[in-house]
């Protein structure tokens, strides 16, 4: 099981206006719908729990279990007792292939569908949102080792992510998803390598086969 790194957010319209006049909302959420749900019969994700991308992640979760819940429930008549355990079971084995990292500071802001998932590591809250956010993402990148980065619309945030990420895990396959706007945009069009790039990053709405083709077959 290799780990993937999520750097991703839904840009703020009351924050600075170069990341929300590009951000495209819809193609955010659609991808990281599309992300969650290849990745997780594999591989794991691991992302730093923004609340506009925790219940796109929750949401897909949920759906995995359902859909696994009705195939084994096809394939075999279970009892109830049985069908009881199959779900605990089968949640348990979908939990292993998500990692959130949330920072203490944001304890009062967290985002409901938090307590869905089982493997939350929390960070110290060092007093102010700045220096608490950069321990979150030192320990987030620094205790993982990954194959694979994408990034999704997003603000500063994904900007900084993106930095780090390449500082630490420079062999790291890097997919900045640039027709979602916002940060990712500003990353391609800036600083991503030119002999990285993509015509399908830029342009392609088909979520699901970009993944497996640059990302699934590659990783």
């Amino acid at each position: 099981m290799k780990n993937i790194f999520l750097s991703a957010s839904i840009p703020l319209a009351n924050r600075h206006p170069k990341y929300f006049e590009s951000a495209d909302v819809i193609a955010i959420r659609d991808s990281v719908i599309a992300l969650t749900s290849i990745l997780l019969p594999k591989h794991r994700i691991i992302w730093g729990g923004h609340p506009s991308i925790t219940p796109l992640v929750n949401y897909v979760v949920e759906k995995t279990l359902e859909n696994r819940v009705i195939i084994e429930n096809e394939a075999k008549d279970f009892t109830n007792d049985e069908k009881e355990n199959l779900g605990v079971l089968l949640k348990k084995e979908i939990q292993t292939h998500i990692r959130l990292y949330q920072s203490l500071y944001f304890k009062n802001r967290f985002p409901p569908d938090n307590e869905k998932f089982e493997n939350i590591i929390f960070t110290e809250d060092l007093g102010e949102p700045h220096t608490s956010i950069n321990l979150m993402r030192s320990r987030m990148l620094g205790e993982n080792e990954f194959s694979a980065a994408v990034f999704i619309g997003g603000m500063e945030g994904v900007e900084d992510e993106y930095k780090m990420l390449k500082e630490a895990h420079p062999q790291a396959i890097l997919l900045p998803i640039v027709s979602t706007g916002g940060a990712t945009k500003i990353i391609y069009d800036k600083i991503f390598p030119e002999n990285l790039k993509n015509e399908r990053f830029e342009k392609d709405y088909g979520y699901m086969s970009l993944f497996q083709k640059y990302l699934i077959e590659k990783i």
